[in-house]
């Protein structure tokens, strides 16, 4: 029975990594996975999910408009798709994790979604917050703080190195603009 899970943390816990190499361990078993990920997100490049250690695949975009249920289920049309797996899950709108949901329980299609679970300010996204409550299985992954803690939370940094009190929930950027923490040192810099 396929079930909906969601594997969360803060920027640089090897999500993609993880997403990459399940994806690959489906297609080497001669079945088909679907990745998908968010459209706003091209810093490697247009419909395509990569890892900053060099792994890379080709992915289908998905915007807040799109209707993943519909997406899926004609991608899967000619072919049944086996694993259907989501990057940036995070930008998901609740819409299309009520989708992901039925693709679990009624086409009986694995989902695994990877994203962010809060933002810089510590607030959860959407879809992450929609995840954590509608998804089967939970599962963090896990990096850590400067200090060796582990970090919980992701820390807007601007071009002075001051960490971001306020601003769009949305920015896009990796280790320049973020910085993974503990929460300890996540509330000395934001609180």
């Amino acid at each position: 029975m396929a079930q909906l899970y969601f594997y969360y943390s803060a920027m640089n816990a090897g999500k993609s990594t993880s997403l990459l190499q399940s994806a690959y361990n489906y297609a080497e078993r001669g079945m088909r996975a679907e990745i998908f990920t968010a459209a706003l997100d091209n810093r490697y490049g247009e419909g395509k999910v990569a890892s900053r250690i060099g792994l890379e695949a080709k992915a289908q975009l998905f915007t807040p408009q799109t209707d993943l249920l519909s997406a899926v289920t004609q991608r899967s049309s000619a072919k049944k798709i086996d694993c259907l797996f989501i990057d940036e899950a995070q930008f998901l709108t609740k819409q299309q994790v009520q989708q992901l949901v039925e693709l679990v329980d009624e086409l009986d299609i694995p989902v695994l979604a990877y994203g962010l679970r809060t933002d810089f300010l510590g607030e959860t996204f959407e879809g992450s917050r929609y995840l954590m409550a509608w998804a089967d299985k939970l599962i963090e992954l896990k990096t850590i703080c400067h200090c060796g803690r582990k970090a919980t939370f992701v820390v807007r940094i601007d071009e002075h190195g001051t960490a971001a009190k306020e601003g769009e929930q949305v920015e896009v950027g990796g280790n320049d603009r973020y910085e993974s923490m503990c929460r300890k040192h996540f509330k000395d810099l934001v609180w």
